[in-house]
């Protein structure tokens, strides 16, 4: 989509609002894959209630882009407008054992600042792409913790109200790669309490879970991490694996040879390469196993 009426061309930047018409979104995604679009940059947090209320004004659609590292976007000139927030300075801000960060933070970086402050507790997130907001969405984990557990205060923008909020903790239920925001909750900032631990502790853990990664996972493929949840007491990866599909393909989108709950784009794969590869693996599984695999990566698709 692409913002054409010039009064709200010209009142956007008033806003903090930086416009990049016609932007790839497959430049902005870790599977390459996606269409074009106009990209709203929001350098003001405190503007996104005047800047969306703007927007409805004037009848346009969108949709909030964080890392864009677990996100299948449909091909061609997508029917919205894509809005992404400019991290804050500083990203990360400690008190203690407790660590205020910006959403728009990378989450690999904030781990490492923890860690060199001797706090510890997200080692498992190192290796995780995305954001912090993204990692909060999903509840992201790995190797038996989830940053769910140490979330104290999430400041979020709340669609279904107009307005930004502070939730505490225990506001929130974070479950497996499951939480209660709202679909169209917008993560603005977190602080995380987190336990104290001497930085070359914390930096064996980091070790010990890039060993696991770099054995096991296609690192330097584009992948959007894994495509399906596990089911209750189950591995996704396991059953696609049982059934013989490493490798499997629909044009460009495969199968991981490392890691078959991971597919990545090995070459010029569109969406719908992708969307036609899960869903034929969902059905195999379905057919093999009586189980249903429930989707991981967020898809945007009409």
């Amino acid at each position: 989509m692409k913002i054409s009426e010039p009064k709200l061309l010209a009142a956007l930047p008033e806003l903090g609002v930086e416009v990049r018409s016609g932007s790839a979104l497959a430049d902005m995604t870790s599977l390459a894959i996606g269409g074009t679009t106009d990209l709203l940059r929001l350098k003001r947090h405190e503007t996104i209630p005047a800047v969306l209320h703007l927007l409805e004004e004037h009848g346009i659609p969108h949709r909030f882009l964080g890392g864009g590292t677990n996100l299948l976007v449909q091909d061609g000139e997508l029917p919205w407008v894509a809005l992404q927030l400019v991290g804050q300075d500083p990203e990360v801000r400690l008190d203690g054992n407790f660590a205020s960060v910006d959403a728009a933070a990378d989450l690999g970086r904030t781990v490492t600042f923890c860690a060199k402050n001797n706090l510890g507790g997200m080692e498992g997130l190192i290796g995780v792409p995305g954001t912090v907001g993204g990692a909060l969405r999903m509840n992201a984990g790995a190797y038996g913790m989830q940053i769910g557990t140490y979330v104290r205060e999430i400041t979020l923008y709340r669609a279904a109200d107009c307005r930004i909020e502070t939730l505490l903790g225990d506001q929130i239920s974070f479950e497996y790669r499951h939480t209660s925001f709202a679909p169209d909750d917008i993560m603005l900032a977190v602080k995380l309490e987190l336990p104290s631990k001497p930085f070359k502790e914390i930096l064996q853990g980091i070790r010990i879970c890039n060993e696991k990664r770099r054995a096991s996972q296609p690192l330097n493929q584009k992948s959007a991490g894994c495509i399906f949840k596990n089911p209750p007491g189950a591995s996704a990866g396991r059953m696609i694996d049982e059934l013989g599909l490493k490798g499997h393909s629909v044009g460009d989108a495969r199968v991981s040879d490392r890691h078959a709950n991971f597919f990545i784009n090995a070459g010029r794969a569109g969406a719908a390469d992708m969307l036609a590869l899960i869903a034929d693996v969902r059905e195999r599984v379905r057919q093999a196993f009586g189980v249903v695999l429930e989707n991981e990566v967020i898809l945007w698709t009409a």
